[in-house]
């Protein structure tokens, strides 16, 4: 018998968990209750009749069902997706563009954007990670947003279209008395040993902390542990005086009281960020702000990267095939 019409919710939940592998990330991932999303979870299998995971307390699986179920699902959501887009991008429509943090590149594109579609409204937001709004995207709670595409989970970046926007210098925030302030910049030979803080246990920002292992891991540098989330740049400043580590960041990370931003070198670390938003979403806010990165992309040229530079080769391939 065939199976009844399918709500898209219970395929998003049955795709986080595909992905995932684990009920609690899942969760997270989709911003609902982990008892929410076994709920779900169960209403598909029943209305399917079938069991699409085995549950263990160590280890969730796929069943050779759930096997079968997953290029179903992921072609429904792409194509619900694309429906939403062609439906639901007219220019009446608001466009929500996640800058993460102000004053940085993707606030600049925005700027520009908004000079060169002026009758349009892009919204500014401005949340932490492209972990956490890239599935803000998917739900359709958000439209565009800024960030490392490479670090998301295959099964995310599969409904998103990315763009390469620029190879951004990283950098490092320093107490103004720290030793190391006064340098003009810092070889990252000079930082074995150090302890540095690149946002370990936020998992709104996980594609960046996965970035900063993948750097400190080559350099012998050591990962600072997780402290409390900060929302607002006094917080941030609070909780990170306390710890007292330099913070990994970029060369153009607003500046804050009582410290320094020096860029590292000998290689150059690179950030590869890319501007990302949901397959099939149409609207002339997206179109500007594609238009806008390229110009001021070509202009500056953001996507060269400087001779003796480091940057991880899957960063790296996903940053050259999307390229023009």
């Amino acid at each position: 018998m065939p199976a009844p019409d399918t709500d898209p919710r219970l395929l998003r939940a049955f795709l986080a968990v595909a992905e995932e592998l684990h009920f609690t990330r899942a969760a997270a991932r989709l911003f609902v209750a982990q008892q929410a999303l076994s709920r779900d979870i169960r209403r598909l299998e029943r209305e399917l009749g079938a069991e699409l995971f085995v549950r263990t307390t160590r280890q969730v699986a796929l069943t050779p069902d759930g096997e079968r179920l997953l290029p179903y699902a992921r072609r429904v959501l792409d194509a619900h997706a694309e429906l939403a887009g062609a439906f639901g991008g007219g220019s009446a429509r608001p466009l929500l563009v996640d800058l993460n943090t102000d004053g940085m590149t993707a606030a600049r594109v925005l700027a520009r954007a908004r000079e060169i579609a002026p009758e349009c409204e892009l919204m500014a937001r401005f949340e932490s990670g492209l972990t956490w709004a890239a599935s803000e995207i998917l739900a359709g709670r958000l439209d565009v947003s800024f960030g490392r595409a490479a670090g998301l989970a295959p099964g995310v970046r599969a409904g998103l279209s990315v763009q390469p926007v620029r190879y951004e210098p990283m950098a490092l925030m320093l107490p103004a008395a720290h030793p190391l302030a006064g340098r003009a910049a810092i070889p990252l030979s000079e930082l074995s040993g150090t302890t540095v803080y690149a946002g370990a246990g936020n998992e709104r920002t996980r594609e960046w902390t996965e970035l900063a292992a993948l750097l400190f891991a080559a350099w012998g540098i050591e990962m600072a542990p997780p402290v409390p989330l900060a929302v607002g740049v006094a917080e941030f400043q609070r909780v990170m005086a306390k710890g007292g580590h330099p913070v990994l960041a970029v060369t153009e990370f607003p500046p804050l009281p009582g410290t320094v931003l020096r860029p590292l070198v000998d290689p150059v670390p690179l950030s590869p960020l890319t501007m990302v938003w949901r397959k099939g979403l149409r609207h002339p806010g997206l179109d500007a702000l594609r238009t806008a990165a390229d110009r001021l992309g070509q202009g500056e040229g953001w996507l060269e990267r400087p001779p003796a530079s480091w940057l991880p080769e899957g960063d790296l391939s996903l940053m050259c095939g999307l390229s023009p």
